[in-house]
């Protein structure tokens, strides 16, 4: 075979491979409002992709919030519990001390020692609770008695029987109070007035 008929020949091929291959991509050929259906398939499958992967990111962070708030609270109780136990035997040190301070006892190393007590308390966040003359509160003070006294207005604390304390912004003792409560007057008919 003569070179001119061999490259005669693979023009042919060439030619025929082209004709093929503009059949099969014929063939294979999708039509545009297919592709646009498929593609606007695709959008959508997108969109339900990022709107899942947006609610599984929220439900991520709410779970993260609320696992670090139980473990906050988890601690807080415990600290609470250990200052309501810490609490208890600071009262009756503060009780002995001002026993012996009335019985003229030197309490010089006794002060120093609630110092360090109160020096704790403040570390911890722990602060009382005002309650000599304030309104009663029933979040913050606990009413164990009632007095009349008609020169005060009801509900006005009279007495601190035992102190309360606040930690973390939290109640973890209310003040045991005695508070007052206008008298009733009678006038000569038998009708009360107050």
């Amino acid at each position: 075979m003569s070179e001119k008929d061999n490259h005669e020949l693979k023009e042919e091929e060439s030619i025929s491979d082209q004709e093929n291959s503009e059949n099969k991509s014929k063939e294979n050929e999708i039509p545009s409002d297919d592709l646009n259906n498929l593609l606007e398939a695709q959008k959508q499958k997108l969109e339900d992709c990022q709107e899942k992967l947006k609610h599984s990111l929220a439900d991520y962070q709410n779970l993260d919030r609320k696992t670090k708030s139980d473990i906050e609270n988890g601690v807080n109780l415990k600290v609470d519990k250990f200052m309501l136990s810490f609490l208890s035997i600071y009262d009756d040190f503060i009780l002995g001390k001002k026993i012996l301070s009335d019985e003229n006892v030197d309490v010089t190393g006794l002060e120093s020692i609630v110092k360090n007590m109160n020096s704790l308390l403040s570390e911890y966040g722990v602060t009382s609770i005002n309650a000599i003359g304030e309104i009663f509160n029933p979040n913050y003070h606990e009413a164990v008695s009632v007095v009349e006294d008609p020169t005060l207005d009801d509900g006005t604390i009279t007495k601190e029987i035992r102190k309360g304390y606040i930690s973390q912004n939290r109640v973890i003792r209310p003040t045991l109070v005695e508070i007052s409560k206008k008298s009733e007057i009678k006038n000569t008919n038998g009708e009360e007035n107050g």
